[in-house]
């Protein structure tokens, strides 16, 4: 792609890593264009215009997530997501998140399987400020042990809460490392509490070395800016942060599964519930919008088969959901269902398996394919009406897929579905000798009576 004559000027003064290379636009949607860049330091750039309010999204994705972690130091990447709002180098604790709200900034951040992503939405006249202060971020982070320390025990508290404490965060921990017996994905992105407390202050830096950096990351601004003006903002902050020597992934596929694995714990829940995974497709992979089409028909909304069978029709269930996981190797679809009180677990999986031998033998009616067709696409669209909701998609799929616009590519996939398409990944995904099953009994009460 031809260099613009505005953007030659430019790396005639750069930096010695913030020259940057015009790389081929694409679409996204039907009316936004996304331009493309990359810094001399493998800084990746992905700027889509929008003047419909003087805001700016501003996102800094990072390759980085808890599949890249090696056993015994599991949560090392959730960890950093709260070592990064720490002190810099130059500003004290604090300051950073302090600036930002002067500024008029919000600000936020998650870690997941594949990747970690910072964001912030803020007004246009304060784009510079960000631009200083995520370049600061990217390599000035202080890491000394009162920090790490303190971070550690913020984690582990979280960790008591969301998952220990918490029936529906430690029945999917359980199914996952059930479902999951090599690949990474068997760890909980939180991590092991035993790895959480023995983090160290070497670890942590090691760890931000490798991974925050700027050959790692793609840096995603959706808003009411102009090209040269952010290039040149960008080029000048991050120009003097050097690439890193990445490691070469080291991920075991996970082996087929040949025979349904079933636990079962009690917990302090009125009801019963069980959780079931059975694999699935990698987010990429072409059956993925497809079986997300079949769960929709499945489980999406009122008018859903099974919410219509278990809920309304049999009324044996109060709640059912499901999940099918957006990851860049295979994941699992993540089914949960919770019993009214005097039915059993058992009960619900025996309606749930009627349904999916269902989808295997009769052809789904037209009009539930046009419903769940509708809700997916109204899901989609409906998180691009903000400019972060833009930015979020965006800077997941190019992290996850290399492509930015692949949203509307699983777009068009969902419209050409059709009942023989659904049938067959039904059979494909729906073996029950290939899921793993989590009951959930409802805990005796404690005996009570005075001590002797």
């Amino acid at each position: 792609m031809p260099t613009p004559p505005w953007l030659s000027k430019l790396n005639e003064k750069a930096k010695p890593y913030g020259k940057l290379t015009a790389l081929e636009p694409v679409a996204f949607g039907p009316n936004l264009r996304v331009e493309r860049y990359r810094l001399e330091n493998g800084l990746e750039i992905l700027f889509c215009p929008d003047r419909s309010a003087p805001v700016i999204a501003y996102h800094t994705w990072f390759r980085v997530g808890s599949r890249h972690e090696r056993e015994g130091k599991t949560g090392l990447a959730h960890l950093f997501e709260h070592l990064m709002f720490n002190e810099l180098e130059g500003r004290k604790a604090g300051e950073f998140d302090r600036l930002l709200e002067e500024a008029g900034a919000e600000s936020n951040a998650s870690t997941w399987l594949d990747w970690t992503q910072y964001n912030i939405s803020i007004p246009k006249d304060r784009l510079s400020l960000v631009v200083g202060l995520e370049a600061e971020r990217m390599q000035k982070l202080v890491l000394r042990e009162p920090q790490v320390v303190s971070e550690k025990e913020v984690v582990a508290n979280e960790r008591r809460y969301r998952v220990d404490d918490d029936i529906e965060g430690s029945v999917s921990e359980l199914l996952w490392s059930t479902a999951f017996t090599r690949h990474a994905y068997k760890a909980p992105t939180i991590g092991w509490m035993p790895d959480i407390q023995g983090f160290t202050t070497e670890d942590c830096a090691e760890f931000y070395k490798t991974f925050y950096a700027p050959n790692n990351a793609v840096l995603v601004v959706v808003g009411d800016v102009g090209s040269s003006r952010l290039l040149e903002l960008i080029s000048r902050a991050y120009g003097d942060i050097p690439p890193s020597q990445l490691p070469l992934e080291d991920v075991h596929p996970e082996p087929a599964q040949l025979e349904q694995r079933v636990k079962e714990v009690e917990k302090p829940t009125p009801t019963e519930k069980v959780t079931i995974g059975f694999h699935s497709p990698a987010f990429g992979d072409w059956d993925h919008p497809i079986l997300s089409l079949l769960i929709e028909v499945l489980f999406g909304g009122r008018a859903s088969r099974l919410h219509k069978r278990l809920v309304r029709d049999l009324e044996i269930a109060s709640e059912v959901r499901s999940f099918v996981g957006p990851f860049k190797d295979p994941g699992l679809v993540e089914l949960f269902l919770s019993a009214r009180e005097g039915h059993k677990a058992e009960e619900l999986v025996k309606v749930l398996d009627e349904e999916l031998e269902r989808v295997k033998e009769e052809p789904i009616e037209p009009e539930e394919i046009e419903r769940a067709r509708a809700r997916f696409e109204l899901g989609l669209l409906a998180g691009l009406e903000t400019m972060d909701g833009k930015a979020s998609t965006l800077g997941f799929h190019e992290t996850l897929l290399g492509r930015p616009g692949a949203a509307f590519d699983r777009l068009d996939a969902i419209r050409l579905a059709d009942a023989s398409e659904l049938r067959r990944v039904a059979r494909r995904y729906f073996g029950l000798n290939t899921r793993s099953i989590v009951y959930v009994r409802s805990q005796a009460p404690a005996a009570s009576g005075e001590a002797s």
